[in-house]
Order: C-alpha cells, then structure tokens, then sequence
C-alpha cells in the first residue's frame, strides 16, 4: 500500500488485529503473540501492506508510557515496602542467576561484552502481561500464588527502572564528568518536583473536581504525560517521567479509579507498539539470529521454572505452588523488548543483538502461553477443567 494515512494504517493494525487475535485464541495463544505476526505479514518484510511502521511505532511509544504510568500507579509506598520485604531474596538471587546466564550465551555466540551485559540485564525480567492475564482473577487478588507472581514482578519492574537508566548513560559515550552529575541528580529532582506538584495542585483540583469523571480522566493524562515530558526535558528517558508521576500519584485515593480508566488507552497504543515490533522485524535476518535466539530462548525457558522453583522452596513454599510460579514467569519480558528497542536506538548495541534479542523474547512467550494454558488454571485453558475467569 503506497504512500498510506495514519488511518489506513490504524485500519489495518485494528481490523487485522480482530481476526488474527481471533485465530491465536482459537489456538490458545496469547493476544501479544497475534499483534507480533499481524505486524510481520503486513509489514515491509510481508506483504508490504504497510511500507513504514514509523509511524505506527512512533504512537505505539505512548504505549509504553503509559505502562510505566499505570505501573507506576500500583507501586504505592507503602505496598512496595511491603512486598520488597516478602519477595528480596527471590527475586535478587533468580535475577543474577539469570543475567549471568544470559551473559554466558551471549559471550559464547561472539556478542561484545557490553552486548552481553544487555542481554544479560534483560534476561532477568519475566513477562508482566503473560504472568498477570494468564491468572484467573480470584487467584490473582486473593490468593497466595497471585501475590507471590505480583511481588516477583513488582521487584523486577524496579530493577527494569534501574536498567533503563544505566542505558541512557551508557547511549552517552562522552559523557563528561558535569553531564554526569547532571543525570545523577535529574531522577531526584523530577521525583521531588512530582511530589510537590502532585501535593500542592494536582491532589487539590483532583479533590475539588472529583465529581466530573472527564476532567480526572483528562487530568490523570495530562500529569502522566506532563511528568514524562519533565523527565525528557531533565535528560531521562520520557518512560522514566511517565513511572514517577505514577508512583507520586499512587497514594491518591483515585489512582485506582484512573488507573482502570486508563487501561483501554494503554491497550490501545500498546498494540500499535507490538505491532510495529512485527513489522519492524527483518524476516532475511532470521537465519543470522536463529541459533543464539533459540540457545537463549531455549535456557530460559528451562532456567527459569527451575531456579524459581528451588528459590521458593527454600523460603517454605510447597514443591507444588513453587513449580506452579516458576512456570508462569519462565519466559522473557515485554522488557526486555523495550531495554532492545533503547540499546538499539542509543547504540550500545548492534542490530543483530537487538534482533536475537527479539526473537528469543518471542519464542519464550509462544512456548511458555502453551505450558501455562496445557498445565495450570488460565482463563483461556485448553480443557474446560483448567479455564478460570
């Protein structure tokens, strides 16, 4: 299709999406999986219905924004105190076994060292999505298992945080001493200038509006998109923004409401993001990739389940419960795409990183939504036995 509008292009990523995340839940297969393929078939290296996922990746960015905003928006204080304090050694002691495993194959298929660190960062994080939409919602909220999965995520999602500012450092290489400082102390101001704003006039308008849905809804995203730009403007990453004004928001006693609110957006612009990522993704470059993909895909997807599993046992979990948690978070995370897509841009990594980077991440969340959906309770199980809404 040549030379296509912003509305060719949503009518295609939206229409397709329909019926080929149809076809994946006839399959049992994750929704995220069917806006991945949507993206290659139609894409510049499929058929070529769209020629430029510039577009389509640029609005899908905001997606990403608002993830950390509603992830943000969860993390109350006090709450991630608590969960710090349940989940540390779990998550700490998997994450290093995992980095360095993943450091390990990356060294061994010839990736430069700072390439391995990056694939050895983003292999420590498991897949919110996958591990969150595949529990039934009572074992979700009210059981232990939920708040088990929920307090690993939490703890890696902080550790992502981190990660993605260590990249806008090393995206730097002449860095100097004061540019140094400089970004060392811009999370400490935005974070303090996200406080007193959301004090001092975000809390009082909210307090005296409240009644008016439109006005919260519309200022939620104004302070979301506000901070994001505060923190871009400070030298972060406009994501790094988007999770402190969520976090600053978190004590609200409307962020729950807001954060519902905004889920449909979020989703919204989420799919233009995977989409893009299908699109984006060079099918001729494939056979390059393969065997470190599938190395690094293939370790975590046994790694994983595995390491998990002894963790938790040693903290007095069933054998069951801990198999149970280890398998729902076997896979690689919506992250480690996102920690690709930066390096890639910043050039602390090579193209072909970046591309076994997304190949490994697809092949874990294809083969871990099948044992997930063959093995344990899901709301799109295979059997009528396992399905749990």
């Amino acid at each position: 299709m040549h030379g296509e509008s912003i509305l060719d292009t949503i009518f295609l990523i939206f229409t397709g999406g329909a019926i080929v995340a149809g076809l994946a839940l006839f399959a049992r297969q994750s929704m995220l999986i069917a806006y991945i393929a949507l993206g290659v078939l139609v894409g510049p290296w499929g058929f070529a219905l769209i020629e430029d996922a510039t577009t389509a990746q640029g609005i899908g960015e905001v997606g990403i924004i608002f993830l950390l905003y509603l992830l943000g928006l969860n993390l109350h204080p006090q709450k991630l105190a608590r969960m710090m304090r349940e989940a540390t050694i779990v998550t700490l002691g998997s994450s290093l076994v995992f980095a360095a495993a993943g450091f390990g194959v990356a060294l061994a298929f010839g990736f430069t060292t700072t390439e391995s660190l990056v694939i050895g960062a983003l292999s420590m994080f498991s897949s919110t999505i996958i591990g969150l939409k595949l529990l039934p919602t009572t074992t979700l909220h009210h059981r232990h298992t939920g708040e088990i999965v929920i307090s690993v995520l939490l703890l890696q999602d902080v550790i992502a945080i981190v990660a993605l500012l260590g990249l806008d450092a090393m995206s730097r290489p002449n860095l100097s001493t004061g540019d140094a400082a400089w970004l060392a102390a811009a999370l400490p101001v935005v974070v303090v200038a996200a406080a007193v704003m959301e004090r001092w006039v975000l809390t009082p308008l909210i307090r005296r509006f409240d009644t008016i849905r439109e006005y919260i809804f519309l200022a939620a995203i104004g302070w979301c998109l506000g901070i994001a730009q505060l923190g871009h403007a400070m030298g972060l990453s406009q994501e790094i923004g988007a999770f402190v004004a969520g976090v600053a928001l978190a004590r609200s006693p409307v962020a729950t409401f807001i954060a519902e609110s905004l889920k449909p957006l979020r989703d919204f612009f989420l799919v233009m993001f995977f989409f893009a990522l299908g699109a984006a993704f060079p099918i001729p470059v494939l056979a390059e990739v393969a065997l470190p993909a599938v190395c690094l895909g293939g370790l975590m997807l046994v790694l994983k389940p595995v390491v998990f599993h002894w963790l938790l046992r040693r903290e007095h979990e069933s054998s069951r419960l801990s198999m149970e948690i280890g398998v729902r978070l076997g896979q690689l995370s919506e992250f480690s795409l996102l920690i690709a897509a930066i390096a890639s841009q910043g050039k602390v990594i090579g193209p072909n990183a970046a591309y076994a980077i997304h190949a490994a991440t697809l092949l874990t969340f294809i083969v871990s939504s099948y044992l997930i959906m063959l093995r344990y309770p899901t709301p799109i199980a295979v059997t009528e036995s396992l399905r749990r809404d």
